[in-house]
Parts: structure tokens; C-alpha cells; sequence
């Protein structure tokens, strides 16, 4: 592939307040390697390098916010406490010192349990039912102040985000975590104002995260919101069978403040709904522009062979093709593309792919996740 033809992910890109060079935004990555919840100089440099080797947009690993029993790894960061918001400001600093933008991924963990380590923290877990998944009980179920503190929690670490000089914020809202517990009617059995039958109504909460992240950040500063059909506790998991149900979910959420919606799929290049437009149809990001009129953000195996959620079960892949990309970018069927495990192995991985120095890529090797390359 020449350098011209993936001109298309080097467009600029500007949303709020927010300006990027290109396209290309680095997937959030559980990496779990700071120092007792605080990032140091090597997370710094970690970031700084995806910087340097030309990512638009970084996005952090998953960072907790302040609640008890918000994470379920004791190698996962902070975004609370003054240690760690020092540290997170080296970060950034590091991050804007190459030229790059960076947002930090904010995240509540609910009642899921790592299947990476048998860490677990000393507080119960929390989550709408007390439920890791359907008929799986764990931990508490939250009472409204817990959830009125958690929400808080999120617009005070979006405040924090701002302050230190991050460029946006994104809010995990996937993956069977615990705004996702919200929305998965087999874990939100509630029958107050954040449960009922419909998904519309099982998105109150995240809706009113987002709305006081917004008060709290201002018009301008741009909000992600990261979305998922599938959960790790189910990969057949979905929220929404049709488009219609996919708007009752995601509308509320834009009205609310976000500005990019972030729709993760294990591979990026399957359809959502094939039913209606056929095998090459609109993935999830781009029914999510189509049906909210939302940037959006693409995401799932970009580049590589293997699916994700393989790499945490230890198996590596190899370098695969942008054609499907380049054809999805030039249609405008979403507006951002997120890369994760292949920036892991390679932090040049833009840099070479605007070169059209394709054959220079490198695949992803599971043992890269034990360091901060």
C-alpha cells in the first residue's frame, strides 16, 4: 500500500476545542503496571513515544475514579489523589512536550472480576444488581447514594482532567463495566429510575454522568463516550437488535453532552445490522453517526489478524491489510479509527503506515503486554 493511498487517515480533525493532525487514535489498553495506582516516568514515556511516532489522539488505559472498590487490578491507575494526578500531569506534559493529544479513559469497574489476576479489593464490589453477569451475584447492589457519589465521582475526575491540561476525556461506558452493568438488562434488574424494560430507560445513569461531566468540563471540551454491544462476560451480548433500539440507547447519551461516541467491536470491518444493509454494510460506528449525527470513533482488530481479547489469553498476530479501512475512511462512515494492540508492539505504527512503509509493520507479540514498550 503507497503512502497516497492512506492519505485518508492524515486528514485533520477538529471537534470543540479539540484539534488532531489525522485520524488515528490510540485505543485505551489495560496495562496495570504503575506504581501502587500512581503512573511514573515510565508510563509518561510510554505515552510520549505513541506521541512521537505521529498518534492524532491518545487515549489512556482505563483510570479509576474515586470510589471504593472502583478497580478490580491493584496495577491499574488512579485518577484521584494527589499522587496520582501529579503523575498523570507528567504525563500529559510528556504527551504535549512531542506535539501529541491525549485524554485520559475514566472507569468504574462495577462488580467485574480480572481474569488477569485474583486481585480483589478490600471493599465489596458494586454494580446496578449486585451481579458480575445474568444469574452470577457479586458484591452490592448500589443504593442511591452510592450512585449519586459515583456520579460525582466521574465529574470531579473530568475537572481534574481539564485542570491538568488534558485536551478531552473519555468515559468507559463498555465492555460489561459498570455503566455497561447499567445498560445490560441481565445485570440491571433494578425497578427505580435506573432500571426498567427499556434500554432507554437503563441509560439514565451514564446520561447523568455525562450531564455532570459536562457541567463540570464547560461547552468546548469535548466528551468521548466508549460503547459496546458485546461484553466480556458474553461476546453474543447485545443491547440493541435494530437501529430504533440502537437510538433509544445512544441519542439520550448525546442530548446529555457527548461529542464522539467510541463504538468498540472486536472486528471493526463486520457489519452491525446485515440484515438491512448487507454484508459490507454500516459497522456500529457508522449507524451510531447515521442514527445520532455524533462523531464517531471505529475500532476492533485495526491491521492485525487476531482478535483482541485473544492477546489476554496470550496469542500474538500478525499484520494484516488497511484496504477495508481506507474504503470505510473515504465513505465517511465514521470519523476516527482507534488502533490498540498493534501500537502496543510498534509505537511508529502511524509514522510507517503514512509512509506506505506497510511491510515495516510489526504484528503483535502477547508478550509485549508484561512491559511498557
Amino acid at each position: 500500500m503507497t503512502a497516497s493511498a492512506t492519505d485518508i487517515l492524515f486528514r485533520p480533525f477538529r471537534i470543540g476545542s479539540l484539534e488532531l493532525p489525522n485520524r488515528i487514535v490510540m485505543a485505551p489498553m489495560t496495562r496495570s503496571i504503575t506504581d501502587q495506582g500512581v503512573p511514573v516516568a515510565a508510563n509518561a514515556d510510554y505515552y510520549r513515544r505513541r506521541a512521537e511516532g505521529g498518534v492524532g489522539l491518545i487515549l489512556s488505559e482505563g483510570t479509576v475514579v474515586d470510589r471504593p472498590a472502583s478497580r478490580n487490578d491493584a496495577g491499574i491507575p488512579f485518577f484521584h489523589g494527589d499522587a496520582a494526578l501529579a503523575g498523570w500531569k507528567g504525563v500529559i506534559d510528556a504527551v504535549h512536550g512531542a506535539g501529541g493529544r491525549m485524554g485520559p479513559q475514566l472507569w468504574h469497574t462495577g462488580a467485574v472480576k480480572s481474569f488477569l489476576t485474583e486481585w480483589t479489593p478490600e471493599m465489596p464490589v458494586e454494580s446496578p444488581s449486585g451481579l458480575d453477569a445474568p444469574s452470577a451475584p457479586r458484591g452490592l447492589a448500589m443504593d442511591d447514594a452510592a450512585i449519586a457519589d459515583t456520579i460525582a465521582a466521574f465529574a470531579r475526575a473530568a475537572a481534574d482532567a481539564k485542570r491538568l491540561g488534558f485536551d478531552t476525556v473519555e468515559l468507559h461506558g463498555a465492555h460489561g463495566y459498570l455503566i455497561d452493568q447499567f445498560f445490560w438488562a441481565g445485570t440491571n434488574l433494578r425497578t427505580d429510575r435506573y432500571g426498567g424494560a427499556s434500554l432507554r430507560e437503563r441509560s439514565r445513569f451514564a446520561a447523568e454522568i455525562v450531564a455532570a461531566v459536562r457541567a463540570a468540563v464547560g461547552p468546548d471540551f469535548p466528551i468521548i463516550l466508549r460503547v459496546s454491544q458485546w461484553k466480556q462476560q458474553d461476546y453474543e451480548a447485545r443491547l440493541a437488535e435494530t437501529p430504533d433500539l440502537m437510538a433509544d440507547w445512544l441519542q439520550p447519551l448525546v442530548d446529555a453532552g457527548v461529542n464522539v461516541l467510541h463504538c468498540s467491536q472486536r472486528r471493526f470491518w463486520e457489519p452491525e445490522f446485515p440484515e438491512i444493509d448487507g454484508d459490507k454494510g454500516l459497522n456500529f460506528a457508522g449507524w451510531a453517526k447515521k442514527l445520532t449525527g455524533a462523531a464517531t470513533i471505529s475500532v476492533g482488530s485495526v491491521g492485525l489478524s487476531g482478535d483482541f481479547m485473544a492477546a489476554f489469553g496470550g496469542e500474538s498476530s500478525t499484520s494484516a491489510g488497511l484496504d477495508g479501512l481506507i474504503e470505510r475512511m473515504e465513505r465517511d462512515e465514521f470519523d476516527l479509527i482507534a488502533v490498540g494492540r498493534a501500537l502496543i508492539s510498534d509505537p511508529q505504527w502511524p509514522s510507517k503506515v503514512r509512509a506506505g512503509d506497510v511491510a515495516e509493520l510489526k504484528g503483535f507479540d502477547a508478550s509485549a503486554l508484561a512491559e511498557l514498550v
